[in-house]
């Protein structure tokens, strides 16, 4: 196994895993919404990025991130926005090494807390998260735009 930032080389793969993982939360995107969210990914400029899971030199994973400000903390959070690996290599390892590339990550930025939310139907992630890192006792509230 092996983790590594993503690069443009990666966008075929990615885009067959993205909508893999869109279809598992049985969300339709616009090609244009795709499209920005890999410009963004490549973007050093943008603070979205990503790390891909490789085994035997094929990619199985990914992961993207972003760091924040934030008012409780001198520095700064970093939100796992997104994590997927391809339903026929789960368990290997994978979910857990982008978890913890994105966590290397944001301490060498200097983030002060790593987190993430999945869906409350998810049991396949929770048994993961559950196992690298502590569920919070905080709720979401959403207002949509």
């Amino acid at each position: 196994m092996h983790i590594r930032p993503l690069n443009s080389e990666d966008q075929k793969i990615w885009q067959n895993l993205w909508v893999g993982y869109l279809d598992y939360y049985q969300v339709e995107l616009s090609d244009t919404v795709t499209q920005d969210v890999w410009r963004r990914l490549l973007d050093d400029a943008d603070p979205l990025s990503g790390f891909v899971a490789e085994n035997d030199g094929k990619v199985i994973g990914f992961t993207h991130y972003f760091l924040h400000g934030t008012t409780w903390f001198p520095t700064s959070y970093c939100y796992l926005e997104d994590l997927y690996v391809d339903p026929s290599i789960r368990s290997s390892g994978a979910g857990r090494a982008l978890i913890k590339a994105v966590e290397e990550a944001a301490k060498s930025q200097g983030a002060a807390k790593l987190y993430w939310h999945t869906d409350k139907q998810n049991e396949t992630a929770q048994a993961l998260y559950n196992k690298v890192a502590t569920l919070s006792d905080y709720i979401r509230y959403e207002v949509k735009l």
